[in-house]
């Protein structure tokens, strides 16, 4: 008798397969991607020293009124947008994009395309 996997898990082993070749610098960072049912977070990540150096989320208060006006994709947009006004903030320009496992599409694909157009460069 087979057990099957659900979804979450092989999205893990996706990412852990992915996270052997992409690796944070301090001249690089990782961008990284998390999506649940009703959030969206993403975090630029150094890991060279472990650390979280910005962050966004849907949960994020400078985001809270504009958030009921937009759907979870455009949500994401916003949350893209948000982190890579926060990199640029930092210093941080170039970066090196983590989907944490999930399919280049839909809410992933937005976060990108809204960190992109704010000016981060991946």
């Amino acid at each position: 008798m087979f057990k099957k996997r659900d979804r979450n898990e092989i999205r893990e082993i996706r990412h852990a397969r992915v996270r052997k070749k992409i690796s944070g610098t301090p001249e690089m960072p990782r961008l990284s991607v998390y999506r649940s049912n009703r959030h969206i977070q993403a975090q630029i990540i150094d890991d060279v020293k472990r650390v979280t150096l910005v962050s966004a989320s849907t949960m994020d208060p400078s985001l809270k009124g504009q958030l009921d006006e937009v759907d979870k994709k455009g949500a994401a947009k916003l949350v893209g947008k948000l982190l890579a006004e926060r990199a640029l903030q930092a210093g941080i320009k170039t970066v090196v994009f983590d989907r944490g496992g999930y399919v280049y599409t839909g809410r992933v694909a937005e976060v990108a395309a809204g960190a992109r157009e704010a000016g981060l460069e991946f």
